[in-house]
């Protein structure tokens, strides 16, 4: 919304009686406080709606502080309405929603991921460089029963039957999204049981992140209407593929791509190769902020197109960053990471993704050579003469590799690095011996 006028015209028109005030915390939830629009006015250039300080120590198994976090039940911050994002929700009648950035006082509170985010984008555009991304989910469609959550469907990969069965929700999905100003580029079913994809358009770094909240939001609460329970979390049965949120991205210098040579469309240029080269360096502890759930890492395996090894390849997707196949006449466009899912907060992860990158550039560090078959086909000896490690299998084991990793600790700061932590080991100690069951049940409707 362009102005102030433009806000209290569209809250009229739709007659919007409570504005959701968004915000997304360490442990991946989205929460909001929603103010009735009699009040709104109070809101428009004020300090915004305040929260105690001890969300951002909260983690997804109940509403307690984490030990450590820094963070204590006194103290409270203020969330300061980005009104460009203010969009009346087309699944929720009267009720709008707009997402914010955290302040404390006059500054951007330490412990506020949006604002992590934006830091990173800025240390982006000091070496000239603009990030754009998109995340692509895969979501589960589920049917209530007495005996618990069923799937909508059993088909396979792309069985039209699958699109029969979920038209009206896919068609309403979409046309929530459309309405909120995300573009759908394609849909299809995947391999899991009940299992969907929903691609949409790219976008900057920061409207990127936005995006995937509203997706989020917008996939379960539109599956809500029309009987069915819509879930992110990536591994929800054992023994069939798992959800995951790949995290495609690219970079612009002066709105002119910066993934392939400009003559040589299939050649990627040295600067995106020393960008990848970055994440795969700090991928294991990477992964603490890209997939920093328990249930996260039973979908991050060798042979289940998840991304477990520390390498590329074109068209590879078994390789943890891969580019596109390209085509004649096709340049390769955008490199996708695939070791990442929906638990993740999409602030933390993508700045992360940045900062790992930049810290390639800075360091030139070599990309390697790309992985044209499966990296678990590789003797050990020839992963270990090529750099390639299988990556951490546990969440513990990415919690200690980002507790090593000074560059990405660095990045997000001692308060916010010690904040996150301390919700990542209280749901690594609550949950590592949690049943399957018992631990899907529990983050069934958190993602």
């Amino acid at each position: 919304m362009s102005s102030v006028n433009d806000i209290l015209t569209v809250i009229q028109q739709h007659r919007i009686r409570f504005v959701r005030f968004i915000w997304c915390d360490n442990a991946n939830v989205i929460r909001a406080k929603a103010v009735r629009t009699t009040f709104i006015q109070d809101y428009l250039d004020g300090d915004g709606v305040g929260i105690a300080a001890a969300q951002q120590a909260l983690p997804v198994m109940y509403d307690a502080l984490s030990p450590g976090s820094g963070l204590t039940p006194a103290g409270e911050a203020h969330m300061r309405a980005d009104w460009s994002t203010f969009a009346p929700l087309p699944y929720a009648a009267g009720h709008a929603r707009v997402l914010t950035d955290i302040y404390d006082g006059d500054r951007p509170w330490v412990h506020c991921p949006r604002s992590f985010l934006r830091r990173m984008i800025a240390r982006a555009a000091d070496h000239g460089l603009q990030v754009f991304a998109a995340f692509e989910n895969e979501f589960s469609l589920l049917r209530p029963s007495e005996s618990g959550p069923q799937p909508f469907d059993t088909t396979v990969f792309c069985q039209t039957w699958a699109l029969d069965q979920a038209a009206p929700i896919i068609n309403a999905i979409t046309d929530a999204l459309e309405a909120q100003g995300l573009q759908v580029e394609m849909t299809y079913p995947e391999s899991g049981p009940g299992q969907f994809e929903l691609p949409v358009r790219y976008a900057d770094a920061l409207r990127a992140a936005d995006n995937q909240i509203v997706f989020r939001e917008t996939v379960k609460a539109v599956a809500h209407q029309h009987g069915a329970l819509a879930s992110f979390v990536p591994k929800i049965y054992p023994d069939k593929a798992g959800n995951g949120a790949h995290l495609h991205f690219s970079l612009q210098r002066d709105g002119r791509s910066l993934v392939v040579e400009p003559e040589r469309p299939h050649q990627l240029t040295a600067e995106m190769r020393a960008f990848m080269a970055g994440i795969l360096h700090h991928l294991p502890a990477l992964m603490a902020l890209t997939t920093p759930s328990t249930n996260s890492f039973k979908r991050i395996r060798p042979r289940f197109w998840s991304g477990a090894y520390t390498c590329w390849g074109i068209g590879n997707r078994e390789a943890a960053l891969r580019a596109p196949q390209p085509s004649a006449g096709r340049p390769i466009t955008n490199i996708e990471l695939k070791t990442s899912d929906a638990t993740a907060n999409p602030y933390l992860a993508l700045g992360a993704l940045i900062a790992a990158g930049l810290d390639g550039i800075e360091r030139g560090l070599a990309l390697g050579d790309p992985v044209d078959g499966d990296p678990a086909d590789l003797s050990d000896e020839e992963r270990h003469k090529r750099g390639i490690q299988q990556l951490p299998s546990a969440l513990g084991e990415a919690i200690a590799a980002l507790e090593r990793d000074d560059v990405l600790l660095d990045a997000l700061g001692s308060s916010l690095a010690q904040s996150y932590l301390a919700v990542r080991r209280a749901e690594w100690e609550a949950m590592r011996t949690m049943s399957h069951d018992e631990e899907v049940r529990l983050l069934l409707e958190r993602y």
